[in-house]
């Protein structure tokens, strides 16, 4: 069975206030780095009180050091809100310090409104339209150090210039970065937990049209799904009903804590709601071990995920620990069986 790798977003709920969700994300960290998990990806969000890390490279080196084996990284830095020489500096200083351990995911939105995101970058350059593909490239010209002679930034060196920057991942939740990862050859991972294209045909098309390249000789696609995970269906049904409270809320534009599975089971949901919730399901996997396990797998080998990444938002943060151990002896036994 493939590598299995969390996504974590610091989740803020109504019984646990942003610093400590931060050390929550220590403690998860530290759970799945002995239970065999590959990478642990912080995510980068703004203004949102569902969210408490809005620097995950600050996130990735208390993780790194807290861990052994995992590789930590960010899924993602939102490139658009930063420097590309900041973002080159930042992970190349977390490569020397963990050499062989960190990664770079990078995307393309803001990671936020609209209000905050004029508020992130007000003090860069003005740039007209999407110039993410410029900026990815002035990022990798910090590592190569190719900048043209007469080019102003010839003679800049991101520090340390031992380290190089670590391996790079584009994110994205429809077909643009898939392309544009196959084209440049580099890693992608795809957000089938919000995303609104077809996984296997965005991940099928990575794989056919890759190009190796000096980042990467051959294609790895990593499929990130939601997943909650209890010993029974009925429990995780339970666990999993805040997270359907929060699709809700998320429609009416409440970006609010997770609230407990007490007051989400006592919400009431109008028709339209429920149909919602309803359809949010076919991109959230619930239920024991067998039951997700059997969701979970035709997607994954149709796609030909080479890692699955899993992100798992309940309330309580022991209920999402044991989702992990739950998961991680579900892809055990897979194994074992193939």
């Amino acid at each position: 069975m493939v590598p299995v790798s969390v996504l974590d977003l610091s989740l803020v709920t109504t019984a646990t206030p942003p610093s400590a969700s931060l050390r929550n994300s220590i403690d998860l960290a530290k759970h799945v780095d002995g239970l065999g998990y590959r990478r642990y990806w912080l995510a980068e969000h703004h203004s949102l009180s569902s969210v408490a890390s809005p620097a995950p490279e600050i996130m990735i080196g208390q993780i790194a050091a807290a861990t052994q084996r995992l590789r930590v990284g960010a899924g993602g830095v939102m490139l658009p809100n930063h420097a590309p020489l900041m973002v080159a500096e930042r992970f190349k200083m977390l490569e020397a310090l963990f050499p062989g351990r960190i990664d770079l995911g990078l995307g393309r939105a803001p990671g936020t409104d609209h209000v905050a995101a004029h508020a992130l970058r007000r003090r860069l350059e003005p740039r007209e339209g999407d110039d993410f593909l410029e900026r990815l490239f002035e990022l990798t010209l910090w590592d190569t150090r190719e900048f043209p002679p007469e080019h102003p930034y010839h003679s800049v060196v991101a520090m340390p210039n031992d380290a190089p920057l670590p391996p790079i991942w584009l994110l994205g939740s429809t077909d643009y970065s898939a392309q544009v990862s196959a084209q440049i050859g580099m890693g992608f991972a795809y957000a089938h937990h919000f995303g609104s294209a077809d996984a296997v045909d965005v991940m099928t098309h990575y794989r056919t049209h890759f190009k190796p390249s000096r980042w990467r000789d051959s294609p790895h696609a990593i499929l990130t799904i939601a997943v909650i995970m209890a010993p029974t269906d009925e429990e995780a049904e339970r666990l999993a009903a805040p997270a359907d409270l929060n699709r809700i809320r998320r429609d009416r534009g409440q970006l609010l804590p997770l609230p407990s599975e007490e007051e989400a089971l006592a919400c009431p949901y109008s028709d339209a709601e429920r149909a919602t919730i309803l359809r949010n399901r076919s991109r959230l996997f619930v239920g024991s071990p067998q039951t997700v396990m059997q969701r979970i797998s035709p997607l994954i080998s149709a796609s030909q995920a080479d890692e699955v990444m899993v992100i798992t938002m309940v309330h309580d943060h022991n209920a999402r620990k044991r989702s992990y151990d739950l998961l991680a002896n579900a892809f055990d036994a897979k194994s074992r069986a193939a």
